[in-house]
């Protein structure tokens, strides 16, 4: 895995931490084969229970495709008469949302600082998104004659709207740290000092809670915003038959009736 992006996992949480802060974290190809390798290796790793999505430094958390290395990968389609360059969007944004967006455990976004483009398509990627007060998210794609992608145009809508998510992607724009909470687009809105710690704090919280309840909370979220309520209703009742059959559950209850704190073990 490429130094662009470190992956560290201990006590159940895989911690993915874009590291290109001389480019204020911008995506070039390295960076994005990394983080996919990265994202896809914590969904699948059994001893993962929850990820935190952070960034090195304090400008930036991510502020998308990387363009001074697109414009030479553009120049190069035009000398062949080819298109490999938008391939990225297929082969790197898909799996990396994909995988974010998917995976049965809770995804917490840290954002440091500037997020922008794909970069604002991961933090709405996560599941929980801890900002810092000086970040600022931009959707950025219209300002560079692109259409959406790295899902956004997926998750914005259903964070703030589709009347707000058209506006921000038809007229791009900083939206600050205190309007994107007041729009839920950061769930908690920290001095940035303190980012990372309370980031870790919460998805330490969440590595060590009931995964397969949060694996299927997060599935009845994702399918009740295309489906009807009487489809709705099945789908949570399947889904609490299999919370219900987990070991953590028997061990809430029995803690419950206790009164003691569970101990739970992800399964």
């Amino acid at each position: 895995m490429a130094d662009t992006v470190l992956y560290e996992v201990g006590d159940g949480l895989a911690t993915i931490t874009l590291n290109r802060p001389e480019a204020m974290n911008a995506l070039n190809i390295a960076t994005k084969v990394a983080l996919r390798d990265a994202v896809q290796s914590a969904a699948e790793d059994d001893a993962v229970r929850a990820v935190l999505l952070t960034a090195a430094g304090d400008r930036a958390f991510c502020v998308g495709q990387d363009l001074k290395e697109h414009i030479g990968l553009l120049a190069q389609d035009r000398e062949t008469g080819t298109s490999h360059t938008m391939s990225t969007v297929r082969e790197h944004y898909n799996p990396i949302m994909r995988a974010l967006t998917e995976m049965p455990k809770p995804v917490v976004a840290g954002v440091n600082g500037v997020a922008a483009g794909a970069g604002f398509g991961f933090a709405l990627a996560a599941d929980f998104r801890v900002v810092a007060d000086t970040a600022a998210f931009n959707t950025s794609f219209a300002g560079v004659a692109l259409t959406a992608d790295s899902g956004i145009s997926w998750t914005l809508p259903r964070v703030v709207g589709p009347a707000r998510a058209a506006d921000l992607l038809l007229f791009p724009r900083s939206v600050k740290a205190q309007e994107a909470y007041e729009l839920g687009i950061a769930n908690r809105l920290v001095p940035a000092g303190e980012l990372r710690a309370e980031a870790e704090k919460v998805a330490r919280a969440l590595a060590e809670g009931p995964t397969v309840a949060y694996a299927a909370i997060k599935e009845a979220v994702a399918y009740g915003f295309s489906h009807s309520l009487a489809e709705t209703l099945e789908k949570e009742d399947e889904l609490q038959t299999r919370a219900g059959r987990s070991a953590d559950h028997v061990i809430a209850v029995e803690a419950f009736v206790n009164k003691e704190k569970p101990k739970y073990l992800g399964r």
